[in-house]
């Protein structure tokens, strides 16, 4: 099936070229062809779909507007709440549970019209980053079945690679949106901390996880983000926010961190890293080396961090304090974090690779999980520090897809996507 954009199909769906119900039927033929070898999915809700899809068909034909998702097949992670739908967060201690309430994030989705057309794979209770691990089987890459999607929300980005699903929901507590959408050769975004609601999300590590979109291209992921995105009276560390004012890439600061261009980075992916900067740079961006000299501490960190709220969330289911820290002559919290952590006040943005390599086989990390954790390297900052970060293709090596990470300043997803979009262009 062709990789097709959301405006393209409303423009497809106003035109009477297809019919909701025939794009519906057109993923779910997909599902039933390709997911046998896949298994992105763990469950798909055919006779729902349907039936939405005919509404919306009703819609049309009598001549009512589109909302912005209007007839979107969207896949959701198995982590999130569907009120009357099975949600297992990937584990067989929660075969059986039904959701008794929606996601905020689902209930936007719905709002704005899309058609949720299945519940994704994803390591047990998203612990781990792979999709090795899930209580329901392996979910393996589209670009080659023998090699690993990536995860925790790898049955997310899979169902978007492989043209299952439109547009997906991942969440992400150290790389679990960016990580798969590298390895699946799909944009992914894991926004701000308090960007999106964490309502009805099941919680791994509180203080880090964040839901955000997977999609085929960057204007996609745009407008999934746009519905989910906002304030929730439901969950206390959610925000409005205005999007930021766009930076045009002629004069755009680029930094480039020495400690993601270290041992352990594949040479091929670096390289393709380094061939965009020079597009970029001959576009008028300025690039330039910058130091996160506690990077080499983050993965310890984030693994007592981690596991530490992860053991207190699942008990339900049977770095202010150390470091630099300027706290003097401040008036809050936020005003020392500012003062402690001011490198965006040198550059616009970072950029580096999602991952050290591309997808791994099934298998091949399995007896070594500081291997295992290594594929996180250069994404579990991010969610440390609250920041937002895009994960886009950025060319094939061998056979297999590469990502490109951006990151960007606290709510700053509105300049992420418009450098996104500009990388996506030049790269084509």
């Amino acid at each position: 099936m062709n990789k097709i954009s959301i405006k393209q199909i409303h423009q497809d769906l106003l035109a009477k070229k297809i019919s909701c119900e025939n794009l519906i039927k057109n993923h779910l033929d997909e599902i039933e062809k390709l997911d046998g070898q896949i298994k992105a999915f763990l469950e798909v809700f055919k006779t729902e779909a349907l039936l939405e899809a005919k509404k919306v068909d009703i819609k049309i034909k009598n001549g009512e507007p589109l909302r912005v998702l209007e007839g979107i097949p969207v896949a959701i992670k198995d982590n999130m709440l569907f009120e009357g739908h099975i949600a297992s967060s990937g584990s067989k201690i929660l075969e059986n549970y039904v959701s008794p309430y929606t996601a905020t994030a689902i209930k936007k989705l719905k709002e704005a019209g899309a058609i949720i057309i299945g519940r994704t794979n994803m390591d047990e209770f998203a612990m781990g980053s792979s999709t090795e691990n899930s209580a329901y089987g392996v979910t393996r890459n589209p670009y080659d079945l023998k090699r690993v999607p990536g995860g925790s929300s790898g049955g997310s980005a899979a169902a978007v690679a492989a043209s299952m699903s439109v547009i997906s929901l991942g969440s992400d507590t150290g790389g679990s949106i960016r990580q798969p959408a590298a390895f699946c050769g799909v944009v992914g975004l894991k926004p701000t901390y308090g960007a999106v609601s964490r309502y009805g999300l099941m919680a791994m590590s509180s203080s880090l996880d964040q839901i955000g979109p997977f999609a085929n291209n960057v204007e996609d992921a745009q407008i999934l983000f746009s519905v989910i995105k906002g304030k929730d009276q439901k969950d206390a560390t959610s925000k409005d926010f205005q999007d930021s004012k766009i930076k045009t890439i002629k004069g755009l600061k680029i930094g480039l961190p020495k400690e993601y261009f270290s041992k352990g980075l594949d040479k091929k992916v670096e390289k393709n890293i380094l061939q965009t900067l020079e597009l970029l740079k001959n576009s008028g961006a300025e690039v330039r080396e910058v130091s996160l000299p506690n990077t080499g501490y983050a993965l310890a960190a984030y693994y007592l961090i981690m596991p530490a709220e992860v053991s207190s969330n699942l008990a339900r289911f049977d770095g202010i304090r150390f470091g630099l820290s300027l706290n003097k002559e401040v008036k809050d919290l936020t005003e020392v974090y500012k003062k402690s952590r001011a490198l965006f006040q040198e550059v616009d943005c970072l950029i580096t690779p999602t991952t050290p390599t591309t997808a791994f086989k099934i298998g091949e990390k399995s007896s070594d999980p500081l291997e295992m954790y290594l594929s996180d390297i250069y994404t579990v900052s991010v969610n440390l520090a609250g920041l937002p970060a895009i994960s886009i293709p950025n060319g094939v090596i061998e056979g297999l897809p590469a990502g490109l990470q951006i990151i960007g300043k606290h709510f700053d997803e509105h300049n992420l996507f418009s450098i996104a979009k500009y990388i996506e262009e030049i790269n084509k």
